[in-house]
């Protein structure tokens, strides 16, 4: 619903009845077999996390990714291309597993780094640059991934 409403209101065709009425029912359609696969759970729509990971986490991610952007171009356009490839596993304090894949797919969304495996709290990282310890790679990201969710 609230992806047809974001629709709605960008798109700009409020007076379009035929548009209008075609969406209704294409929503309507997809909230009826979505509920009879019984595929609509908890996580599959976290509305537990309210409007937070709008209005504070999702700025923040994407500063560190415009940020990790230049220092990968930097590393790649230097003559000498100092690499520190990693492997290296973190802990993940998140306590939901909803909490522990937040912090995966923003590990992986921010150049340099990407998520290899979650195993219970622990993350499996690969960096293209580790110039600290490990935890440092998401120390920062685990601590707001843990605000999400209200702790």
């Amino acid at each position: 619903m609230a992806l047809a409403g974001v629709w709605l209101l960008w798109s700009g065709h409020f007076d379009n009845v035929f548009l209008l009425v075609m969406g209704g029912m294409s929503v309507a359609i997809c909230l009826f077999l979505s509920r009879r696969m019984k595929i609509v759970d908890a996580e599959g729509a976290p509305v537990q996390l309210g409007i937070r990971p709008f209005t504070s986490y999702a700025p923040w991610l994407t500063k560190e990714i415009i940020l990790s952007n230049f220092v990968v171009t930097k590393i790649i356009l230097s003559r000498k291309m100092r690499l520190r490839r990693s492997m290296v596993e973190v802990t993940a304090n998140p306590k939901t597993e909803l909490g522990r894949v937040i912090l995966a797919n923003s590990i992986t969304l921010t150049p340099g780094t990407v998520s290899i495996a979650v195993n219970g709290n622990q993350i499996a990282i690969h960096a293209l640059c580790l110039d600290g310890p490990a935890d440092e790679i998401s120390a920062e990201m685990d601590r707001r991934v843990c605000e999400l969710e209200g702790k």
